[in-house]
């Protein structure tokens, strides 16, 4: 029964952070590449970080480099996504998701996801 949940997410000024936290129910959650998309109104859904199952390798878009840190701490079955300098182009819902295999693919892991979480970021 593997299940995702965010949390952390909320609205904010320009410039702020905030960390978003995601709790992997299943077993094996080294096993699983993690990953962070996210989806704003009207615009395509888009890969925002992933990270391998043992945290060596990352990926990032391009937007985000320098700002945002993808995280794992597999004792705790939980993964972590640290924004800083927030900007209102980064408001969106954020799902956090899960792959089968410890390789971080280019697409992106997408085999379960999360209900998604509101990060809204104003000027």
């Amino acid at each position: 029964q593997l299940r995702l949940h965010e949390s952390g997410g909320g609205s904010v000024q320009a410039g702020d952070s905030l960390r978003l936290s995601c709790v992997h129910s299943g077993y094996m959650f080294s096993a699983y590449a993690m990953g962070w998309f996210r989806q704003a109104p009207g615009k395509e859904r888009e890969f925002v970080a992933g990270i391998s199952g043992s945290g060596v390798d990352t990926h990032y878009i391009d937007s985000v480099k320098g700002r945002f840190t993808i995280s794992r701490a597999n004792d705790k079955n939980m993964v972590y996504l640290q924004m800083n300098s927030l900007k209102p182009e980064d408001t969106a819902v954020y799902y956090c998701t899960a792959g089968r295999g410890m390789v971080l693919s280019p697409e992106g892991p997408s085999d379960f996801w999360g209900q998604g979480i509101q990060v809204t970021v104003s000027s």
